[in-house]
Parts: C-alpha cells; sequence; structure tokens
C-alpha cells in the first residue's frame, strides 16, 4: 500500500479510503466492522463517513454509520491507528430529519453536527472534518452544467465558514478540513479567504472520479496539482457498474444499481456503452475491471486517496488488491481513446 500526503500536512493517507455508506444500511453492524478490521490489516488507514449516512439518507438509518464505526473504534482501541473523515450535511429539503436546526453551514448547526459526529464515532477528535456540499447553488449529483437558480437567497459566507472551521482546529476537535461536491470557484474561494485571514487553507476536496465521470479533471485537476489540495475520489466504480457484473449478467436483485432505482447517476445507455468497451480492455490485458477502473486513478497525481466501498469482503478484497495493478502508457491510451469516444457519460 502506498501513502500520500494529506494537503501540506505530515499526515499520510493510504491510496485506497474505506467508504462506508453501506454500513447500516447494506452492512450490518457485524459486517461493517469486519470489513474495517480486514482493511486495516491489509494497510487501508483511512476512514471516511458522514452524519448523514447509511445511503440511501433516511430517518431510520441517519447517524448508523457513524455509529458502527464508533463501536469498532471503542471495542479495537485503533483510534490512533485510523484517519478519521466525516462530514457536516448541508442544506436538502429531503434531509430535515437530521436536526431540527435549519441545515447549513451556521455556527449552530455546525455545533450540533460536530458535536454528534463525535459522540456517535465514540472519538474526541476527527482528522478531516468536511462540508458534504456547498450551500449555494451549484452544479452537483448528476449536474453537467450550472444553471444558476433565480431563487437562490445564499449569502456569501465562505470566510464565515473558514473561521468556524480554524475554531475547531484550535479547540482540537478536528485537525484540518475539506470540500466535497465543489466546483473551481468554490475552491478557489476557500483558498483565498483562507489565505487573506492567514488561517488554516481546506487540504482536500472530496468529488466523484472514475472512468465514467471524468469532469474533475476540467477546471479542478489543476487547482488541487497546483495548489496541493488532493482529491479523495468517490464513486470509482460507478455504483458497482465498473465491476463488470451487470454486463456478465452476474447482478442480484440486492445490488445497488437493482435496488435503489432513484439512484440513476450510472444508469444511462451511455455508460453501460462506455463500460462495455472498458470490460473489452481490461479483459485483453487479463484482470478485472475492477482492478483497471481503480488502477487508472491511481495514474493522476493530483488524486490522494480513492473511495473504495463494498457490500461484501469479496469486493472489499478485490478493490484493496487493485494496489498491485499499474497500467502503463500504452494501457493509458487504450483508456483514453474510450474516454474521447464517450466522454463523461455519468457526471
Amino acid at each position: 500500500m502506498k501513502y500520500n500526503k494529506l494537503g501540506n500536512t505530515n499526515i499520510e493517507v493510504s491510496e485506497i479510503c474505506l467508504g462506508t455508506m453501506t454500513f447500516g444500511e447494506q452492512n450490518n453492524e457485524t459486517e461493517s466492522h469486519e470489513q474495517l478490521d480486514y482493511a486495516l490489516d491489509n494497510g487501508v488507514n483511512f476512514i471516511d463517513t458522514a452524519e448523514m449516512y447509511a445511503v440511501p439518507g433516511k430517518k431510520e438509518t441517519q447517524g448508523l454509520t457513524e455509529s458502527y464505526i464508533g463501536s469498532w473504534i471503542n471495542t479495537s482501541g485503533k483510534r490512533d491507528e485510523v484517519i478519521l473523515a466525516t462530514k457536516v450535511t448541508g442544506p436538502s429539503a429531503g434531509l430535515g430529519y437530521i436536526s431540527n436546526l435549519e441545515l447549513g453551514f451556521n455556527k449552530s448547526r455546525m455545533d450540533e453536527a460536530l458535536h454528534n459526529s463525535l459522540r456517535r464515532l465514540q472519538t474526541d477528535y476527527i482528522d478531516l472534518y468536511q462540508l458534504h456540499w456547498p450551500e449555494r447553488n451549484n452544479n452537483r449529483f448528476s449536474q453537467r452544467g450550472w444553471n444558476h437558480a433565480k431563487t437562490e437567497n445564499w449569502n456569501y459566507n465562505i470566510d464565515a465558514i473558514i473561521h468556524i472551521l480554524n475554531g475547531y482546529i484550535k479547540e482540537g476537535k478536528i485537525r484540518h478540513y475539506g470540500v466535497s461536491n465543489e466546483t473551481p470557484w468554490g475552491v478557489m474561494k476557500f483558498l483565498q479567504e483562507s489565505d487573506q485571514a492567514n488561517l488554516a487553507r481546506p487540504v482536500s476536496i472530496q468529488n466523484p472520479y472514475g472512468l465514467l465521470n471524468r469532469t474533475y479533471e476540467v477546471g479542478l485537476a489543476e487547482i488541487s496539482y497546483r495548489e496541493k489540495i488532493g482529491l479523495l475520489a468517490y464513486s470509482p466504480m460507478g455504483f458497482g457498474l465498473l465491476s463488470g457484473k451487470y454486463h456478465r449478467k452476474e447482478d442480484k436483485p440486492e445490488n445497488r444499481l437493482n435496488k435503489y432505482k432513484q439512484m440513476a447517476r450510472y444508469n444511462s445507455e451511455q455508460s453501460y456503452d462506455a463500460t462495455s468497451e472498458y470490460l473489452k480492455i481490461a479483459e485483453s490485458h487479463g484482470i478485472s475491471l475492477a482492478n483497471m477502473s481503480l488502477a487508472y486513478l491511481r495514474s493522476k497525481p493530483w488524486i490522494t486517496s480513492t473511495i473504495i466501498g463494498a457490500t461484501n469482503m469479496d469486493q472489499l478484497k478485490e478493490n484493496i488488491d487493485s494496489t498491485r495493478v499499474k497500467l502503463d502508457e500504452n494501457w493509458l491510451n487504450e483508456i483514453d481513446a474510450i474516454h474521447e469516444t464517450i466522454p463523461n457519460p455519468a457526471p
């Protein structure tokens, strides 16, 4: 396992990060602990979660993911061996059950969110605290371009948010902070406001990135590289589509794309067509499409860590084993040729 610096910090995180949004929905507590044990035993020291998880978000399972991680931390005694990341929920009309306060990044809501996450995780500090998505209207979650909402009532407060987060750092409740589902404009404003106030910068950005969605390369990749705010790539497997199991007719009703029809980001005809072509390349090289998909991401110098998620141990083992695969230039060119033909079918 290779380890990369988290932004400008001295923290080294594994190039594979264990994503946990299935904990509490598709994985019970025992299965979740098994995944955590295996990941740690095989070099993964980076765990990502969020206060709204499990996914799909609903009142009955909200907070379970953090609670399962917390019970593992308590029983294993391995808090100091992991880099723990979680997120505060952004505004959403459908997630009002999370809090009686208005969702967003005002201090009272963030204080509540951080307190609850620390309690559920059974820890007194979080290594990386992230803003799950912006308060303002921006293009995210399958939206290709930006269309300004005339009804938007967001008032600029990035400077205030930075002061709140830096306050948590001074209190020792968090070590660093990051953004998620952000745009180039948003990232640069966070950097600019941090520098002007002589306060700690964000150290990471968590956005979707994979063979079916390389929109990050337009604008954000250069910022990541030059400003040392590395990408934590989520959904690298396209909800399992890039495993190839749907094309081989090996999928099951409980698989994510079959079970959660409302999560349609990777269900387009273009996504299936592109995956079919990527599958041919992987088979021609004698490896699984999952291994090739994850290895491709590690070829990018602006990626700090790739967030994997698994619903069973076989998936987890295959994903972690992908660290043994390295793609040469010719192989990368084959992949890029498909991207030129079917670019970003699942933004």
